[in-house]
């Protein structure tokens, strides 16, 4: 006789146990990945198009290091992660300084810094 699936009401019993396993279910975690991937694919897929598993580990490592270095949060009063601990940089006028624009992922995302 072919084994059947279980019925929900053997499928998982009010037990410690089955409670233990209904644990990895933590919509915060799942909100946090959904925004990720929603910035991954606005920022980056949305306008590139992947070749290989090799072209995506190779532009996902260069956008993750753009994204903690870089790129401005909101959360964190638009520094990036590397300079949260740190004060905000004070005001300058752009208009008295040359700056240098690095292009990044082909120029798809740009990077700026005041000259020396």
């Amino acid at each position: 006789m072919a084994a059947s699936s279980p019925t929900p009401s053997t499928r998982c019993s009010p037990t410690p146990a089955c409670a233990s396993s209904r644990a990895h279910r933590r919509p915060r975690k799942r909100t946090h990945c959904e925004r990720i991937i929603g910035t991954l694919r606005r920022e980056l897929l949305d306008s590139m198009l992947i070749l290989n598993e090799h072209h995506l580990r190779r532009t996902l490592t260069r956008y993750l290091q753009h994204y903690n270095t870089a790129r401005p949060h909101r959360g964190i009063r638009q520094l990036p992660p590397s300079q949260a601990e740190t004060r905000p940089p004070t005001p300058i006028d752009l208009a008295d300084h040359r700056v240098h624009r690095k292009a990044i992922l082909s120029g798809l995302i740009n990077e700026y810094q005041i000259a020396s």
